[in-house]
């Protein structure tokens, strides 16, 4: 039996930053079409010869101006047949964690301004967008509380607190920080520098920077990290 078929394939991205003890989301302001002046995420349609990765990287730097380290493949979204009313798409969504105060965010191709929103606080999202952040935002609260991913939220060197602070806001739960503390230290995944915090009032503080080919040993080897709230 042939199967006549007018189905389009897409790729979106959740791009989530953190700054000021908020975690942020990437979104772009669409320019042309059905579309035009609605926030959406980033992402496009996927070019015939091309791999999926690799358009979800493309649209990051058409529509955003960024490129980011890593990827994941969050969730294929297309059981509603009618989740775009342009016709027919299938979406394929990824999800990154970036340092956004590195990031200088440049609109371009089909987008009219791109900008990081607090998660909290969200414009009105086209299409099915909405239920795509929520899906991604659950994911990362799922594993962080079984890996310590969110050191790619925070700068090169940062404060024991910063990271409680981190957690604290992703997950909406205030941990249990003295088990915190003691447990990261006890993975050798967090070490202390030589440097102190630039804060000119109170006692200084030292700094703490991520280990990541000690983190990537033990994630081969296999790691339980399980979080208790307050």
């Amino acid at each position: 039996m042939i199967i006549e078929q007018n189905i389009k394939l897409a790729v979106d991205a959740i791009v989530f930053g953190y700054e000021n003890n908020s975690l942020n989301v990437l979104l772009i302001k669409q320019k042309y079409g059905q579309l035009k002046n609605q926030w959406a995420l980033v992402g496009g349609f996927v070019k015939n010869n091309e791999a999926l990765i690799d358009a979800v990287n493309r649209e990051l730097q058409e529509e955003a101006g960024i490129k980011v380290n890593y990827l994941e493949q969050l969730y294929t979204f297309g059981d509603d047949v009618n989740r775009d009313p342009r016709f027919r798409v299938v979406s394929v969504a990824y999800f990154a964690l970036v340092n956004s105060s590195k990031l200088k965010l440049t609109a371009d191709t089909d987008a009219e301004d791109a900008q990081w929103f607090a998660i909290d606080n969200l414009p009105k999202l086209a299409i099915d967008h909405k239920d795509i952040l929520l899906t991604a935002h659950k994911r990362l609260q799922n594993k962080l509380t079984y890996q310590p991913i969110g050191f790619d939220l925070l700068p090169k060197e940062f404060l024991f607190s910063d990271l409680e602070n981190l957690y604290c806001t992703i997950l909406e739960k205030e941990i249990d920080r003295r088990n915190f503390r003691k447990k990261i230290l006890s993975f050798g995944i967090v070490e202390e520098t030589d440097n102190y915090s630039p804060k000119k009032s109170g006692r200084p503080a030292k700094l703490f920077k991520f280990n990541k080919q000690k983190y990537n040993k033990l994630s081969k080897e296999g790691i339980v990290f399980e979080i208790n709230f307050a």
